[in-house]
């Protein structure tokens, strides 16, 4: 019975066994997975930075090398021109016999580019020309100046600046300086000043010699500034000549000169005609053509303004009365003839005033 109880127990199952094939998982294959750590951010930031900075640097190591580039450049051209300008210089060291100056300044510029044109067969030229001596010269004895002629010339144009001979003295000075230029510069200089602008001074105002006026003055220009009085003069001199370039070919132009001529300088005068007489001719001829011109009331103006200088002429004296009229005509003035009513008011007669009567 014992043995029957024992054998209904219930028994384990029992597993069938399954073929080993290379696709079964191995008991120790049978555990699970470990997950898959990520990289830190941190890493992929600090990775990027240095990608960065690589990158960074690279370009400044290329703009860099072009500054170094474009230095180079600009250093090259700049040596190219101090080398032209020192070549000329030397040329011009060898012109006037400066070797040494020259050998120096080929040298420089050969260490600066050995390739450049001309230097070095220069420099042999230079080297050939300093190595010839050179010939001493002897001195000659230089006699010892006589300024006794020049002494005399001195006193004389003295005593012609005194008398005002300024033609004289002139003459005087020109001897003076072919015995000696170095007699006594500085006076001569003055001497020369003096007479040159008086001289042309006198031309112009009392010889009317306008043009040889003006040249004397320029001359006495070279040896110092003129004075305020000779410059006006001279410039008078140069309207007056300009003005009387127009005369009888262009009235409005003559007319423009020599107002200015009259106005500042009117004894001005050329030999023939002061500058206010020119002026008073030009003014009238001017207006003559403006009175053909029908332009009455210009030709007025200048009339009046030759009338300010003297008397018209007949023709000028003729037209100035018609452009006056034309110019200004009179103004026809209306009589108005008022009738004035006259009404006779009776007379009234006298009243009698009552005498005061005595107070007894």
């Amino acid at each position: 019975m014992t043995d029957q109880l024992d054998s209904t127990q219930p028994n384990e199952p029992v597993q069938p066994e399954r073929p080993q094939t290379e696709s079964a998982p191995k008991p120790e294959d049978t555990q699970p997975l470990q997950p898959v750590k990520k990289p830190s951010r941190w890493r992929a930031i600090l990775i990027s930075s240095l990608g960065f900075l690589v990158l960074l640097g690279l370009g400044a190591y290329s703009g860099y090398g072009a500054g170094l580039q474009d230095r180079k450049v600009a250093k090259q051209a700049l040596d190219s021109q101090q080398a032209a300008e020192q070549y000329q210089f030397a040329l011009v060291d060898i012109q006037f016999g400066r070797y040494d100056l020259a050998r120096q300044r080929l040298e420089h510029i050969i260490s600066i580019d050995p390739t450049f044109p001309g230097a070095s067969e220069k420099l042999t030229e230079v080297l050939v020309l300093s190595s010839i001596p050179t010939p001493t010269v002897t001195p000659t004895l230089t006699p010892t100046p006589d300024f006794s002629g020049a002494e005399s010339a001195y006193e004389r144009a003295q005593q012609l600046i005194l008398a005002q001979d300024w033609p004289g003295a002139l003459g005087a000075l020109d001897t003076i300086r072919k015995l000696d230029p170095s007699y006594k510069t500085a006076q001569i200089d003055g001497m020369y000043y003096f007479a040159l602008r008086n001289y042309g001074v006198d031309l112009i105002t009392k010889q009317g010699n306008l043009e040889g006026g003006i040249y004397q003055l320029s001359l006495a220009e070279r040896f110092g500034p003129l004075d305020r009085s000779a410059e006006g003069l001279r410039e008078g001199a140069r309207l007056y000549i300009t003005g009387a370039s127009f005369w009888e070919l262009d009235w409005s132009q003559a007319v423009t000169y020599f107002a200015e001529v009259g106005t500042g300088w009117p004894s001005l005068w050329d030999g023939t005609m002061t500058g206010s007489q020119r002026y008073y001719q030009a003014s009238m001829r001017y207006g003559d053509e403006l009175f053909a011109q029908q332009r009455y009331c210009d030709a007025y103006q200048q009339y009046q303004n030759a009338s300010a200088y003297g008397q018209l002429d007949s023709t000028a004296d003729a037209n100035s009365n018609k452009s006056y009229i034309e110019c200004y005509p009179a103004t026809p003035t209306l009589a108005a003839t008022a009738t004035l009513a006259v009404t006779d008011t009776p007379a009234l007669p006298p009243t009698d005033t009552p005498a005061p009567t005595p107070t007894p």
